[in-house]
């Protein structure tokens, strides 16, 4: 039987895991030097979204993520550097942390994470500009919004 997400990490990885979702939004909001509010009303409207609507891999990371979200961003937005790329490159080493937990999870799951995060960069950074204010990302978000810290997961179970 199938390990769900939070069974195969242990809580500290899992909260990791979690906190990693407003480090993303802070990091992708933020690359261009302005914190857009609606990208990080976005960010948590997206959360939530998530919250209900999710493959099975994720259970219970963006529940766990919603419940949080909104203060961790506040509280992490206050710890970092003001200057744009000290927070970039800081960020970016706390997300590094993230393929240590990754490699952990079956590839199924991990891919499902890693799919999830990066959908999830892309979607804050299209919140704003462009028509209506969707769909444009700046040049300044484009060199984070692959999340290029995080290794790809590849499931290899869907080549067998």
């Amino acid at each position: 039987m199938k390990k769900n997400l939070h069974e195969q990490l242990s809580q500290n990885e899992f909260d990791k895991l979690v906190g990693a979702l407003p480090r993303i939004a802070i990091l992708i909001a933020g690359a261009d030097g302005i914190f857009n509010e609606e990208e990080k009303v976005w960010a948590e409207k997206l959360t939530h979204i998530r919250s209900y609507n999710h493959p099975s891999e994720l259970e219970g990371l963006y529940e766990a993520a919603d419940k949080v979200f909104t203060d961790q961003m506040t509280a992490l937005t206050g710890t970092y550097p003001d200057d744009v790329t000290l927070r970039n490159q800081q960020i970016s080493d706390e997300l590094e942390d993230l393929n240590n937990i990754l490699e952990k999870l079956d590839p199924k799951t991990g891919t499902s994470v890693y799919h999830s995060l990066t959908s999830f960069a892309k979607h804050i950074a299209r919140s704003s500009g462009g028509f209506l204010g969707f769909g444009s990302i700046s040049s300044a978000e484009a060199k984070w919004v692959e999340l290029p810290m995080i290794q790809p997961v590849e499931d290899i179970s869907e080549e067998e």
